[in-house]
């Protein structure tokens, strides 16, 4: 069964840094878009990052770039989000996602698969 596996969240004071990981359970995501989502309590989820295979191509939500840089190691078969000079109003369960399409898309709906969520918490 696909699996993708966050880590990485945690508490962090505004200016801080966090990265995360997510670890996908089979090689074939390497060919895949893949991004970073968010959801903060009473609120929508929240489309952050995308990164294409080879990290040909990149998207970030305008809240986030210049701070989160998102890459993917495909030895590793994981994806980060490194988070640099978070904000409170970064607080919220991180998921990872991935496409099973090999063209670059930020479309939302092509993502299909979801791991079960990391907290991150950033505190003023």
């Amino acid at each position: 069964q696909v699996q993708l596996v966050e880590s990485g969240g945690g508490l962090v004071q505004a200016g801080g840094s966090l990265r995360l990981s997510c670890a996908a359970s089979e090689r074939t995501f390497r060919w895949y878009t893949m991004g970073w989502f968010r959801q903060a309590p009473g609120k929508e989820r929240e489309f952050v990052a995308a990164i294409s295979r080879s990290s040909t191509y990149s998207y970030y939500v305008d809240s986030v770039k210049g701070r989160f840089t998102i890459s993917r190691d495909d030895a590793k078969n994981t994806v980060y989000l490194q988070m640099n000079s978070l904000k409170p109003e970064d607080t919220a369960v991180y998921y990872c996602a991935s496409t099973k399409t090999t063209t670059w898309t930020t479309e939302v709906d092509d993502f299909v698969y979801w791991g079960q969520g990391t907290q991150v918490t950033v505190s003023s």
